[in-house]
C-alpha cells in the first residue's frame, strides 16, 4: 500500500520512496511511505490550530462519542488489523490481535472519561466569594510514537488529548507506518472534525519540527533515552509541556522460596514473549542462590523449546525482531555479554527459515555480574541474562541499580519480602508472583529516575497531561 500523510481531514499525497518491510519475510513490502518534513509538520500544526477552538469547547459528549465509536471499530476490525499489525511489526498474530483490542478499550475507556473532566468547589477565606477550578484543554499536542506497540501507544496518547479536547499531531515509527495509518484513517473516518487528527509521516527531521514547532502547546513521546532527552530539551526551552517514556532494564527477583515451576513461566513471559520488544520485559533475573542452578536449567530448557517463526504462523510463539536494527542489536548485545564473562544457556543465534527474516532463537545468558553491560544497557529483544544473588537484600540492592526504573517484579512465597519489596523497589510499576510486562489499560504507566520524565500515562492520571486547571472566583 501506499501510505499518505493525513492533514486537515485530507489524505496528502507525495513521492513514497520509504518502505515498511515484513520482518517475516524481508522480500514483503508492507507499504511506502513520505518523507515529510517541516512544511507538512507547519501545514499539520496549522490545521490543528485551526481545530482547537470549536473542538475544545464542544460538548464532551460529542468527544465521547467519537471515541466510542473509535473503540467500537477497531473491535470490529480486530482480525484485518491485527494481520497488518502482525505482518508489520512481526509480533505473533495473537499477540498483535490483543494489541488491537487493548486499543479499543483505551479509545472506550477515555469516551468515558471525556464526559468526567471534573473540577473542585471550595470556600473561599473571604466572606460572599466562591472558589471553583476547571479543567481546561491545553491545544496543540504533538506526539511521537515508537515501532513496538503500534497502535496501542498511539492510542493510549491520543484517546486521552482528544476526550479532553486538544488536537493531536502524530509522528509514527517508520517500522510501522501503515499500522498507524490505519488508526488514523479510522479516527478520520468516525467522524473527527477536519483538523482534530493529523499524521505527518517521515524520518526524524519529522519529530524534530513538532517538537521546536512554536504552536505545538505539548509533546508527548515514547522512545530511547538520548532521543527523549533531546525532546526534553527542545520542549523546556520553549516552555511547552512534555511528557516522555524512555524505556527500562526492568528486574525480576526469584526467592529461593518461589515455586519453581511459577517462577520460570513468568520469566518467560515477561522475558521473551512479543519477542522481548517491550520496555517493560524482565530482562534481567535476579535469582538467589539455592534455587539459580534449578530456575537456570529450567528456564533455558523452556526457552529453548520456543517455537520461533513468522508472525502470521498460527503455531509461532516468538516472532522476529521488527527491523534489520533491532535484529543486529539484538545479537551484538549476546556477543558482548558472551565476551564479558557471561555463560549462553541457550539461543542467541541467528535463524534461517522459510522465509528471510530477522529471526534469532531466545537468549538466556547466566553467571553475569551486575556491572556488565548485558545488566545495565536496554537491549529490547529475547534475551535474558541472570545474576546469582546470596539473600533478599542483595537482590533489592541489585534491583535498585541502575538508571532505568519502570517496572519489577519479585516471584516469593513471602508476604513480609512481598510488602517490602512493593515498598522499597525504586520503579513506577511492581509486579508480585507476575511478569514485568503486562499492565492494565485503565490505570497509570511510567517509570522512576530516567525511565520517565513528566506525568503518567494511561488511565485516570492522564487528565494531569492532557489539560490544564483554572481556578475561578466569583464575587457578589
Amino acid at each position: 500500500m501506499k501510505l499518505n500523510h493525513l492533514i486537515n481531514g485530507k489524505a496528502v499525497a507525495a513521492d513514497a520512496p520509504l518502505e515498511s518491510l515484513n520482518p517475516s519475510d524481508t522480500n514483503d513490502v508492507v507499504a511506502t511511505f513520505p518523507v515529510g518534513g517541516k512544511a507538512e509538520v507547519d501545514a499539520a500544526v496549522a490545521a490543528a490550530r485551526a481545530a482547537f477552538p470549536a473542538w475544545s469547547m464542544a460538548s464532551p459528549e460529542v468527544r465521547s462519542d467519537l471515541l466510542d465509536k473509535v473503540g467500537a471499530t477497531l473491535m470490529a476490525r480486530a482480525g484485518e488489523l491485527g494481520e497488518l499489525l502482525a505482518r508489520e511489526e512481526g509480533k505473533t498474530r495473537a499477540e498483535a490481535t490483543g494489541e488491537v483490542m487493548r486499543a479499543a478499550r483505551i479509545f472506550k475507556y477515555f469516551a468515558g472519561e471525556a464526559l468526567r473532566r471534573h473540577g473542585l468547589t471550595l470556600e473561599s477565606t473571604r466572606p460572599g466569594l466562591d472558589v471553583s477550578t476547571h479543567r481546561e484543554a491545553v491545544g496543540v499536542y504533538g506526539l511521537i510514537t515508537p515501532w513496538n506497540f503500534p497502535i496501542a501507544i498511539p492510542a493510549w496518547k491520543a484517546a486521552p488529548a482528544l476526550a479532553f479536547g486538544n488536537t493531536v499531531v502524530l509522528k509514527p515509527a517508520n517500522v510501522t507506518p501503515a499500522t498507524a495509518c490505519a488508526l488514523a484513517n479510522i479516527i478520520q473516518e468516525c467522524g473527527a472534525p477536519a483538523g482534530v487528527f493529523n499524521v505527518v509521516l517521515g524520518r526524524g527531521e519529522v519529530g524534530q519540527a513538532i517538537v521546536d514547532h512554536p504552536d505545538v502547546d505539548a509533546i508527548s513521546f515514547t522512545g530511547s533515552q538520548g532521543v527523549g532527552a533531546k525532546v526534553a530539551a527542545g520542549a523546556v526551552a520553549r516552555q511547552a509541556r512534555v511528557q516522555l517514556e524512555m524505556g527500562g532494564k526492568n528486574p525480576l527477583v526469584v526467592m529461593g522460596d518461589a515455586d519453581l515451576d511459577r517462577a520460570v513461566a513468568i520469566a518467560l513471559d515477561g522475558g521473551f514473549f512479543q519477542t522481548g520488544q517491550r520496555c517493560t520485559a524482565s530482562s534481567r533475573v535476579i535469582v538467589e542462590d539455592s534455587i539459580h542452578d534449578k530456575f537456570v536449567a529450567a528456564l533455558a530448557e523452556r526457552a529453548k523449546a520456543l517455537k520461533v517463526g513468522a508472525a502470521l504462523d498460527a503455531s509461532t510463539q516468538v516472532g522476529p525482531a521488527s527491523s534489520e536494527a533491532q535484529f543486529q542489536q539484538n545479537l551484538k548485545y549476546v556477543d558482548i555479554a558472551t565476551k564479558d564473562g557471561g555463560r549462553l544457556v541457550t539461543g542467541g543465534e541467528a535463524l534461517k527459515l522459510a522465509t528471510p527474516g530477522y529471526y534469532m532463537s531466545p537468549a538466556l545468558i547466566a553467571d553475569t555480574s551486575p556491572e556488565m553491560r548485558i545488566n545495565n544497557e536496554e537491549v529490547f529483544g529475547p534475551v535474558v541474562s541472570t545474576v546469582r544473588v546470596k539473600d533478599y537484600e542483595e537482590a533489592l540492592a541489585l534491583a535498585n541499580r541502575g538508571q532505568f526504573g519502570l517496572s519489577a517484579g519479585i516471584v516469593t512465597s513471602s508476604l513480609k519480602h512481598a510488602r517490602h519489596f512493593r515498598r522499597n523497589v525504586r520503579a513506577g510499576m511492581v509486579m508480585i508472583n507476575l511478569p514485568t510486562a503486562g499492565v492494565d489499560y485503565h490505570v497509570p504507566f511510567g517509570g522512576t529516575r530516567k525511565s520517565s520524565y513528566g506525568p503518567r500515562e494511561q488511565g485516570f492520571a492522564a487528565v494531569e497531561f492532557y489539560t490544564q486547571v483554572k481556578t475561578c472566583y466569583v464575587g457578589d
